[in-house]
Order: C-alpha cells, then structure tokens, then sequence
C-alpha cells in the first residue's frame, strides 16, 4: 500500500510517538550533536581562514607576491627591467630595491633589515605608505639620508622623528685607525606600523639612492618587487621575467618568503579541524545508540513484517533512512547556524563582549582587535558531505543487526 515500504516506515520511526521517550531523546541529542558540530567547524575554520587573510594581507603589504634578484646581488639597468615587468599582462606593480641585513645605532644597537627603496614605484607593490604613524612615503628624498623605522624598532632604539641614528654597512674597510665597517648618519623622517611584529620591529627604510651608496652598488638595485592581479601566479610569472632577462636570475615568491608561517597555519588548521570533527563523530555515535535501542524496541514489530514477508534487506533500509534523516537534520540547521554565525562574527563577538564585560582581543595588545571571518563555501560542501557520510556510516551495524533478527525468536515472548 505504502511504496517504498522502507521509506515510510522509516519516517514513521523517526516522528512517531513512542512509549520510550528516552530514545526520543537520544535521537534528539544527536541531532543536536551533528548540528553543533557542523556550526563549530563552519565557525571557528571561517575564523582562521580570516585571521590567514588578514595576515597575508598585511605580510603582502611588505614583501610583494614576487622578487626577482641576479646572482650577483646587482642589477644595474633596473629601469629598463621594471618597464618590462610593466608589461606582462598579469604586473599590475614593479619596483626596484635593495636590502641588507646589518647594525642601526641610536640610543641602542639592534641588528635589523635595511631595505632601499623608491618612493613612487614603492606605493605600487607594497602599502607600506597606509600604515605611517609619522611621515609620508614622499619625505623620503634622494640625497637627505632619511630613514623611515619600524614601530617597535623605534621604541627599541628610543628614537622620535627628528632623532639621528648611525646605520653600518655589513662590510669593513681598511683606515689608517684601524679596520671599521662604512657608517652613515640618518634623520628620522618616519614611524610605521604594518601590524607584523617581524617587520615593526626590525625594518627601517630609506631611500634607493642613499642604499646605492651605502653599501656600495652605485645605481645598481639588488633586484625588483613585483605586484600581480593574481597572487598565486607569483612564481611562473617571476620565471616568466627572469627568463626574459640576460644572465642569471633567482625568482622568490611569497609563499617562500614566509613558507615557516604559513606551514604552521595550515597545520594547526588540521589539527583544528580533526578536534572540532570529533563533536560530528560523538553524534555519530549517538545515532548508533539511538538505533541500537530502536531496534531493540521494535524487535516485535521487525518480526511481523518479516512473517509477512519482507525482506531483510528492506528492514535494513528502514533503520539506515531513520538514521540518516537524523543526520542530514543534524548537518542542514548545523549549516544554516555555521553560515549564518560565520557572515555575523563581526556582530556577534561585540554583543557577547558587551554582555559578558569582557573584550576579547584588547586593542592596545592586539594588531587585530576584531574576529574577521572568511567564509568558503567548498569547506562548508566539505563539512556538510562529511557530516552526511558519517552518520549514514553509523547506521549499518544498527540496521544490520535489525536485518537479522529472527521472528520466532522475538515474538516467543510476545
């Protein structure tokens, strides 16, 4: 009368009222399970996939997605390279500059990342300009030797615009008082703040003319900082330049650049994930039981339909569709409460501080003081399909142990 009998049967199970409100219960408790579940990995992995965003931004903002160095160290033509970087359909940005690791000298000695650079090339491959706490990118003028300080290396050297500082040359050079490394003396023009602890603490900036001269290269760069529309491009598009190029040619892309940093976010993303991954499989385990005790239940209701002549395997398919409605239940309000808390963390984080009392990510002790999110809509396919495939797992031993149950067995004592 009914087809498929295993259909509704099955949805008979799962919204009928039972004597034993304990396996109501436990059904519901694992819907619950599966759905706090799914919203906890939408959530948090939306969470790190925005704090990734924010930080690569902000790393972004001071090594460029692609560089492009000779062996030597030197590139002397670099504005004829930059014009033809320029031209590469995917360059939206190129600059020259030159870096050195050496010693700054105010009111302490810290070692740090001297880096030449061009003012206005520089504002079309970094944001460096955005994030001034004093000064402007312009200040920086050919000849003035002026030098712009990360804020904490400002701090750590007790310096202020306006303040002198010595910085050395990471070489020597033979006087008549002995051997001593080149040294030149620079007026604090500027003081940023990219949010990048690496960088705020030990970079300064000057010019590319006063670096040329500093370390010796003349009107030599030491190489050329590309800006792509397309971030992950960034190594066959450097091979693209350098191959256009005479001599040799060393390509470093972003991800080089920071590979320690972002092997590290993807790690702990694993390990995030397989954690909160663990909640969908206790509700998995949930349904196992729910079953287990069903089946246990309806043992007297198995029998008759077997004495009429259904099959094993449709009584297996009556427990399996009972489970997995449990389970697709669970994950589809586990969605909708991972999306929806996922594009409102912005909202929801400040209500709770306020209600709580308490700010989570103090803004005079965090570069960021608020959640971001970035939510992805394949993780979210990903956690739903996963959640899916567990729960309809964890109803086969159930449903297996429904199919053989033996009528006469069962009905001995009815």
């Amino acid at each position: 009368m009914y087809q498929p009998l295993s259909l509704f049967v099955g949805l008979r199970y799962l919204r009928a009222k039972r004597q034993n409100h304990f396996i109501s219960f436990i059904s519901l408790i694992s819907m619950l399970g599966i759905a706090l579940g799914v919203t906890a990995l939408i959530t948090v992995l939306s969470v790190m996939n925005g704090f990734e965003k924010e930080i690569r931004e902000r790393i972004l903002g001071m090594v460029s997605h692609a560089v492009v160095t000779p062996w030597d160290g030197k590139l002397k033509d670099w504005q004829s390279v930059v014009e033809m970087a320029r031209e590469h359909p995917n360059v939206v940005g190129a600059a020259p500059f030159i870096e050195r690791e050496t010693m700054i000298q105010g009111r302490a000695v810290k070692g740090v990342l001297v880096r030449g650079i061009d003012p206005q090339l520089e504002m079309t491959v970094s944001d460096v300009g955005e994030h001034m706490l004093e000064g402007e990118l312009s200040d920086l003028v050919a000849g003035e030797y002026r030098v712009f300080l990360g804020s904490g290396l400002a701090r750590r050297l007790g310096m202020r615009v306006g303040d002198k500082v010595t910085v050395y040359a990471p070489e020597l050079r033979a006087t008549p008082v002995g051997v001593i490394p080149p040294m030149r003396r620079f007026t604090v023009a500027g003081v940023f703040e990219i949010g990048v602890h690496e960088y705020d603490t030990s970079l300064a900036i000057i010019h590319l003319t006063d670096a040329g001269k500093l370390f010796r290269l003349g009107d030599a760069a030491g190489g050329i900082r590309l800006q792509l529309d397309d971030m992950f491009k960034a190594r066959q598009v450097g091979q693209d330049i350098a191959s256009e190029l005479q001599g040799l040619y060393q390509v470093r892309d972003w991800t080089q650049e920071n590979a320690n940093y972002f092997r590290a976010v993807k790690t702990e993303k694993s390990v995030m994930f397989i954690i909160l991954f663990l909640i969908v499989a206790v509700a998995a385990f949930n349904i196992i039981s729910t079953l287990v005790m069903v089946v246990t239940d309806k043992q007297a209701d198995i029998a008759i339909l077997k004495t009429m002549g259904t099959s094993s395997g449709t009584i297996m398919r009556i427990f399996i569709i009972q489970g997995t409605l449990i389970g697709v239940i669970g994950t589809l309000f586990g969605v909708i409460g991972g999306v929806t808390l996922a594009l409102n963390v912005g909202t929801v984080v400040p209500w709770i501080e306020q209600l709580a009392g308490y700010e989570l990510l103090p803004s005079d002790i965090y570069y960021i003081s608020e959640l971001p999110s970035d939510l992805k809509w394949p993780d979210v396919y990903k956690f739903a399909s996963m959640s899916l495939v567990i729960s309809v797992l964890a109803t086969i031993y159930p449903a297996w142990r429904a199919g053989r149950v033996h009528p006469a067995e069962a009905l001995s004592y009815e």
